[in-house]
């Protein structure tokens, strides 16, 4: 786009050009490969557009905008790149926060259940209480799942976001020999 500005501004300056031209020229065709017949004339030929200057400076103001409008679109794709990353980044994060504390809540629900059972075999304790630390545990193992599930997608959004396309290489043997 900026290319565009230059050719713009240049129509402002004198143009020099150097031309020639030859030929023959001759009322019949018999004296038309005579000596006398030929012509040529050799010149510098110099344009100036000064009366379309209001019309140029228009054109290069016109570039200008152009430019700018592309600019501006170039920094929109560039700003909502960065949001989408940063948005990636946050709902991973949270997600993580989310699995820590699911995982906690499975590690006591599963002690609970440990304790559930126990007081049930000395006799302490009603199966229902064993059954209902059974399906607490149940519930909070599929809310782990489905946490690391949304933690798994919240990551391939964010390589997404960041333009993706990593792949891990293959050590070369040089450096396993070492």
């Amino acid at each position: 786009m900026t290319c565009r500005i230059g050719v713009q501004t240049a129509e402002l300056f004198l143009k020099l050009s150097l031309g020639a031209t030859a030929g023959l020229e001759s009322f019949s065709a018999s004296d038309l490969f005579t000596a006398g017949s030929g012509h040529w004339s050799a010149g510098p030929t110099v344009t100036w557009r000064i009366f379309d200057f209001s019309r140029i400076r228009t054109q290069i103001k016109v570039a200008n905008a152009q430019q700018e409008q592309v600019l501006a679109t170039y920094e929109k794709a560039v700003l909502t790149s960065f949001q989408d990353v940063e948005n990636a980044l946050a709902a991973y994060a949270n997600e993580q926060t989310r699995y820590k504390a699911l995982n906690d809540s499975v590690i006591a629900n599963r002690r609970a259940l440990e304790i559930a059972n126990e007081l049930y075999s000395t006799g302490n304790g009603d199966f229902l209480s064993v059954l209902d630390s059974e399906r607490s545990l149940f519930s909070a193992d599929d809310q782990l799942v489905d946490s690391q599930r949304a933690m798994t997608e919240n990551l391939v959004t964010l390589y997404k976001a960041l333009g993706g396309g990593w792949e891990t290489q293959a050590p070369d043997r040089l450096t396993m020999a070492r």
